[in-house]
């Protein structure tokens, strides 16, 4: 009887051991984007791991939706302006080195956020710099506000995880935290 119950106990111990072990590799994309320190002087008002704030947005098509219909996927905000030089040079990357990597995969969506600009302002600004990721306007700042300092300067992108937290920062266009946007995405897509 003691032989099986060493035996059971042994079986018990690995299959424990083997969970521990899954469990930590499965959540280690967790654990390093939650290791990024957001600098003050990027002026956010959201933090690491903090649930992404409720909004409702309209997309240049017309399409109205909310950021809570995409839980479950990786998604990536992207604020903009038609007259910030920085978002200019910004945007074709996104498109090249983000959108057209994955924008066939269901599990991922990425969507510019216009500043203080007309949904009409919006669509001929998609227009211009020919991106076919989404953008969506947004008139008052009110989107804009839930991340951000209302005066704070627009360039910024915010990552959010599956369920639906705020997994990486960027602001201005840097091409460490470029870089490093590109890995957390990688990784929360590996899951």
């Amino acid at each position: 009887m003691k032989q099986i119950e060493s035996k059971y106990s042994k079986i018990l111990f690995s299959f424990c051991v083997t969970f521990i072990f899954l469990f930590v590799t499965a959540n280690k994309a967790y654990s390093q984007a939650f290791q990024q320190e957001i600098p003050e002087e990027y002026s956010f008002v959201i933090n690491i791991g903090d649930t992404v704030p409720d909004f409702y947005f309209t997309l240049s098509n017309g399409t109205e939706t909310h950021i809570r219909k995409f839980r479950g996927g990786v998604v990536l905000l992207q604020f903009t302006a038609s007259w910030c030089g920085v978002c200019r040079r910004k945007m074709p990357h996104y498109e090249s080195k983000i959108w057209q990597k994955h924008k066939h995969n269901a599990e991922f969506d990425l969507y510019g956020i216009t500043l203080k600009e007309s949904p009409e302002k919006t669509l001929a600004f998609q227009e211009e710099m020919g991106i076919t990721y989404s953008l969506a306007s947004d008139p008052d700042g009110h989107i804009f506000s839930k991340f951000a300092q209302a005066n704070a300067g627009v360039t910024r992108s915010v990552l959010i995880d599956r369920d639906g937290r705020i997994a990486y920062v960027t602001r201005l266009f840097n091409n460490e935290e470029f870089e490093g946007l590109q890995k957390v995405i990688e990784s929360l897509l590996s899951e």
